[in-house]
């Protein structure tokens, strides 16, 4: 299995809620990264398993699509999309990028970077003064 095959691969596993066939994708040894939350980082396909069982459950309509990819070497840089409805009627709809390491034709490690699609923050102006902590000169008029 080489960088496609894995994709497509994950790809068919999420979207047949196939869970067997998706945590089969991963390293026994799998390391996840997520840099922007680090506590958030695990080791082992078998909590790749604990959070699809968890995903698959609670989104039952789950879809996922990788409309960007790219491949360096053993890195396979992927775009997600991941969409559907939760069991409690919410929209359910995240969106960022899972950089991969691939060996053997298995997810070895991944860089975790897909979050929620918020849409109640505010502009990027907002979103800025928020970031350095200057107040919105809007609320001082």
């Amino acid at each position: 299995m080489n960088h496609s095959n894995l994709l497509e691969n994950l790809l068919h596993a999420v979207n047949s809620h196939d869970l067997d066939a998706l945590v089969a994708c991963f390293a026994t040894d799998y390391v996840n990264e997520t840099p922007v939350h680090p506590e958030r980082g695990f080791r082992g396909r078998e909590q790749v398993r604990r959070n699809w069982t968890q995903i698959f459950a609670g989104v039952p309509d789950i879809h996922a699509d990788v409309p960007r990819t790219a491949i360096d070497g053993d890195t396979l840089w992927t775009e997600w999309e991941l969409s559907g409805t939760r069991v409690d009627d919410g929209a359910f709809l995240m969106r960022g990028v899972v950089v991969f390491t691939v060996a053997g034709g298995l997810a070895r490690s991944s860089r975790f970077y897909l979050e929620p699609v918020e849409t109640v923050s505010g502009d990027v102006d907002a979103a800025t003064q928020r970031l350095v902590g200057t107040p919105d000169p809007k609320e001082g008029s």
